[in-house]
């Protein structure tokens, strides 16, 4: 199915009064959605990223980018540690008493084995663990924001990279290892991610359906996830299973400003959306609740520890 027709200057409705959270948005699709959104007056977006530099060139661009004053906030974080997120998140709490969409983007595709600062494997860490703490943390916030408005969205940006994976989806007692397994490894591990991603959306929104929980597929991008470092077979790899479906940077950027900005009644709750509009097809491992379910249960257990606020035991 085709996507929906959808222009980043001229279909985003006025956003006024709403606050955004924005991961990973100093390059790449952050960093276009966060231009995107500027003109539309929301209210505040607040973005991470480790790159301090870059963040203040995204602001001013973002600025320059709206006839309107617009109100963005940098919140310095690093994905490869929780520690790093809860101090983040706290910031934010202590700045914000409201938000409207949070977009799980900042992530890494297909690299090398290794670990988080907390021990997790890396793609996993970066991409699921991260969010997941960042979401544990802001549950609050969202719920309270939901009671004024009906309309709070969690938007993860995942990948049809999240079929990429063998039978059973994750492997639980493998993510404080680096997974090196073979060549796809990389792939394997980066597919797992992604389908964390997939399945969390979708617990989240039977968990809480006051709140909106989706996850996107932005397009096949060349953007910095596409790592200089890769060995010549990996590139040649990637560019044959992807050729002739490359979009830009702000081409990606569509579906996510779409899921984050369309009317609530245009969004199945806990879907998976391929493109502008359409719902994707699932996996066998992604429609199956029970690993969704043991997904939520696993990462409850692991963030035991972060993100109590002063005051909490």
């Amino acid at each position: 199915m085709e996507s929906k027709p959808f222009d980043l200057s001229q279909d985003i409705p006025n956003l006024q009064s709403k606050v955004f959270l924005v991961t990973g948005g100093t390059s790449g699709l952050g960093k276009e959605a966060i231009l995107a959104l500027s003109p539309r007056q929301p209210s505040h977006i607040y973005f991470t990223g480790r790159n301090t530099k870059a963040a203040a060139d995204v602001v001013t661009q973002a600025k320059n980018a709206s006839n309107l004053p617009v109100t963005i906030t940098f919140l310095e974080c690093d994905h490869m540690s929780l520690a790093s997120v809860e101090d983040a998140m706290k910031e934010f709490i202590s700045k914000s008493r409201r938000l409207d969409v949070l977009f799980c983007n900042a992530g890494v595709m297909g690299t090398d084995p290794g670990l988080t600062k907390d021990g997790y494997e890396q793609q996993f860490g970066i991409n699921q663990m991260a969010h997941a703490l960042m979401i544990k943390m802001l549950l609050p916030t969202l719920h309270s924001t939901a009671q004024t408005t009906a309309d709070v969205r969690i938007v993860f940006q995942s990948s049809v990279g999240f079929r990429w994976t063998p039978s059973g989806g994750i492997r639980f007692d493998e993510l404080k290892t680096t997974q090196d397994y073979w060549f796809a490894g990389r792939w394997v591990r980066y597919g797992q991610s992604k389908l964390a991603n997939v399945l969390y959306a979708s617990e989240l929104a039977r968990r809480y359906p006051n709140l909106t929980a989706i996850s996107v597929h932005p397009g096949v991008i060349f953007t910095d996830l596409w790592n200089v470092h890769w060995s010549l077979l990996n590139r040649v790899f990637v560019y044959l299973a992807t050729l002739g479906q490359g979009i830009s940077a702000n081409e990606g950027a569509r579906t996510p400003c779409w899921a984050m900005t369309t009317s609530k009644q245009s969004l199945a709750n806990g879907a998976f959306y391929e493109k502008v509009g359409v719902v994707g097809s699932p996996s066998k491992d992604s429609s199956d609740t029970n690993l969704g379910e043991k997904l939520w249960e696993w990462t409850e257990h692991e963030l035991e520890k972060y993100g109590k606020l002063s005051g909490e035991p």
